[in-house]
């Protein structure tokens, strides 16, 4: 089984308004880098073999002050950047759902079915992924690891390891500065590449 700590990273001021961040890069907000840090704080137990972040700022910083308690080392990769909203990026939630009913429906209810105006859809973001997770899953797989993603990309690592479904990307989207251990089955994601 591979073992993860799947953390969203602090708030940024695009969270805090109920903004689509999607892959912009924006860092912490005050209230963020206040989560951040009861995050290391509640990790501060736990022994990383490495910290994995996705490369923008908020990740970046969270990833920072949990490898500095747990005297770990942060690797930034490009392949955990956020799933791609495309011209929803910078948007209120709101804004969309006033909008563009029928669209936010359709991606709250079956968010694969859906590519952002100029964005990537779930499974352009999971294959992206998916070698990635292959490759760590080979490499620590008697270790435990932290990859520091936002939402929505922390709920489609979840359900590539075959924890829990999508979900409603839209609600996960206000979901920051949280952790949760993973134990995913390897097997869901060489199904999945056959596929």
């Amino acid at each position: 089984m591979f073992r993860i700590v799947l953390v969203r990273p602090g708030a940024t001021s695009l969270d805090e308004q109920r903004r689509i961040k999607g892959s912009l890069d924006i860092p912490l907000s005050p209230i963020g880098s206040d989560q951040a840090k009861k995050l290391a704080d509640d990790l501060a137990g736990m022994q990383f073999d490495v910290v994995y972040s996705a490369p923008c700022e908020s990740a970046v910083q969270t990833a920072r002050m949990l490898a500095e308690r747990s005297k770990s080392k942060v690797r930034v990769v490009d392949a955990l950047r956020n799933l791609d909203h495309g011209l929803w990026q910078g948007k209120l939630i709101d804004e969309v759902r006033k909008h563009q009913p029928k669209v936010y429906r359709q991606f709250q209810d079956d968010p694969e079915s859906i590519c952002p105006p100029g964005g990537e859809t779930v499974e352009q973001a999971k294959q992206r992924v998916r070698k990635t997770l292959n490759r760590w899953i080979h490499k620590h797989d008697a270790s435990i690891v932290a990859i520091v993603v936002p939402e929505p990309l922390a709920s489609i690592i979840k359900e590539m390891l075959g924890c829990d479904e999508i979900g409603d990307l839209w609600q996960a989207e206000c979901d920051r500065g949280q952790w949760e251990i993973v134990q995913g089955d390897p097997h869901v994601l060489d199904t999945q590449a056959a596929t």
